[in-house]
């Protein structure tokens, strides 16, 4: 980290965080930017934006300005965060529904992985993702439910193998409204809704499909029902899901489709359900070689609450 620095700047014409990046090359144009915004650079005493032309003459002062060394998980322990499977090669964990997998920043704290590189500090270097810390796979910060995490740079590979090849068998529990009387298989080409700031999918011959979507997902999602509910004179179906591919809300979006709403998934339509943390998906278990061994391997967390 780079910490109480001044810069005598001799040239002008040049953007402020351009110059700032030649100075100290071992940061990078995002923390730059994230040290601007936060008024961690100042130029001449005060704070200035990303884009500023520097004319030449000006006194910078660098209070505060991460390197790209620092782009790891900041190890927060957590007690509440516990493996449910543990051996030399890999972690699997029961990450609660609210908490996300992984930062978005070295800065950011609450996460799983927060907790991971706390107790397990031979994740946090892992991968070709930083933020990640050995994290094979994410789920949805409202999706409750099993994510393995590598313990070292072979199974790391290995199992990233696996899921590029998409032979992890993944199964979930969805709680939906309404009854759902038989299985089936859905396939879908998936596509973000253009309409939204954030991220959801919708098929690609819905109203708000773009024209010409930058990037086409090809979804398929098996399921069929294993229990019904009636909770105050509402019907409810508890699906055990089954996912041959790996598209981003690939299992909300598609049930959605469908009719067939996941329990307070607001944003795919379903009606909300008062106090209750999260929506009714959950990341059951997950079937692969294991990366040692060989043999084939599969791991189980409880069910949720609402399941049972």
């Amino acid at each position: 980290m780079i910490e109480h620095k001044k810069i005598s700047v001799n040239k002008g014409g040049v953007r402020l965080d351009a110059a700032l990046l030649s100075y100290f090359p071992s940061s990078t144009r995002s923390f730059i930017r994230e040290a601007i915004a936060s008024g961690d650079i100042q130029v001449n005493g005060r704070a200035a934006l990303k884009g500023v032309k520097l004319k030449g003459g000006e006194e910078i002062f660098v209070k505060r300005l991460l390197e790209a060394q620092d782009n790891l998980v900041r190890p927060v322990s957590n007690p509440s965060i516990k493996a449910v499977f543990e051996d030399s090669d890999l972690l699997a964990f029961d990450k609660p529904a609210g908490m996300s997998v992984q930062p978005l920043s070295c800065t950011e704290t609450g996460t799983l992985m927060n907790a991971v590189a706390a107790k397990y500090p031979e994740c946090r270097a892992l991968g070709d993702r930083p933020l990640m810390s050995g994290a094979l796979h994410r789920i949805d910060t409202n999706t409750s439910g099993l994510v393995l995490v590598a313990r070292n740079a072979a199974a790391f590979n290995s199992m990233r193998e696996q899921f590029a090849n998409q032979s992890v068998r993944k199964t979930y529990l969805a709680l939906v409204e309404g009854s759902v009387a038989t299985g089936g298989i859905l396939e879908n080409d998936l596509v973000h809704d253009p309409t939204l700031p954030y991220c959801k999918m919708i098929d690609i011959n819905s109203r708000n499909a773009p024209r010409s979507p930058q990037r086409i997902f090809h979804a398929v999602t098996k399921y069929s029902p294993i229990q019904h509910y009636t909770v105050e004179c509402e019907e409810r179906t508890l699906l055990k899901v089954e996912i041959y591919t790996g598209v981003t809300h690939q299992i909300r979006a598609q049930l959605a489709i469908a009719h067939m709403h996941i329990i307070n998934d607001r944003l795919y339509g379903a009606f909300a359900v008062e106090d209750m943390q999260g929506h009714a998906l959950h990341a059951l278990s997950a079937a692969f070689r294991h990366p040692s061994s060989g043999d084939e391997t599969e791991i189980q967390t409880a069910f949720p609450y609402w399941a049972k």
